[in-house]
Order: structure tokens, then sequence, then C-alpha cells
């Protein structure tokens, strides 16, 4: 398993961004396709964004696009979600996750997680 660690979560107003950072600490992630993933109290983990292992190729969820971006920087073993113009709805635990092969939306195909950060967005 590889083992991910997310950073910059916290409290923002509605309509702030915020820059979630996942790292794989002291490893590459070149070669996984990396996947952003959120719940919230009482609701279940959802898919809010991917990206190919190469780069080549971005997904999101409806929910999010047009806000939302990830990107990935091989170089820093890092991968990004920025977050613009958000709203109370996306107040949730963002996850990072990681698995081998190509992006999928699906919480089922990654096989390795970080803990989680937490965001709030306040109305």
């Amino acid at each position: 398993q590889v083992q991910l660690v997310e950073s910059g979560g916290g409290l923002v107003q509605a309509g702030g961004s915020l820059r979630l950072s996942c790292a794989r600490s002291g490893r590459t992630i070149s070669g996984y396709s990396m996947g952003w993933f959120r719940q919230a109290p009482g609701k279940e983990r959802e898919f809010v964004a991917a990206i190919n292992w190469n780069g080549a190729n971005t997904y999101y969820a409806d929910s999010v696009k047009g806000r939302f971006t990830i990107s990935r920087d091989n170089a820093k073993n890092t991968v990004y979600l920025q977050m613009n113009s958000l709203k109370p709805e996306d107040t949730a635990v963002y996850y990072c996750a990681a698995r081998r092969g190509i992006a999928t939306m699906s919480s089922r195909d990654f096989d390795s997680w970080g803990q989680g950060t937490q965001v709030t967005v306040s109305s």
C-alpha cells in the first residue's frame, strides 16, 4: 500500500478557496492514478476528482465541475485539489487515494488512502 498524507483543510467562508495537498512521503507517485473523495457526516463517501497516472486525463463530479481543479506534481510526489467558490455543501472530510492503472470514479477501485483532512465552509 501507498502511504498518503493530506493537508490544507480548514475553515473558510462561502465563496472562498482552499488548496488541498496529498503527499507520499519519500516515495514517488509516478505510475499511480490519484483521486480525491469526500465524506460528510451521515453520508456515504463520494467521488470528487481524479487524475490519471500520466496526468493526461482528469475527472470531476458534476457538483464540483468548474470550481475544483485536480493536478499533480510527480517531482514533488504530490497531488493537489484547488477548490474555489466553496459552498457550505462542500463541507466534509476530504480523502486522497491512489491506485495503479487508470483513474476511476469509484472508491472501491482505490486501494491506498490517506487519513483525511477536514474542510468546513461557513455560510
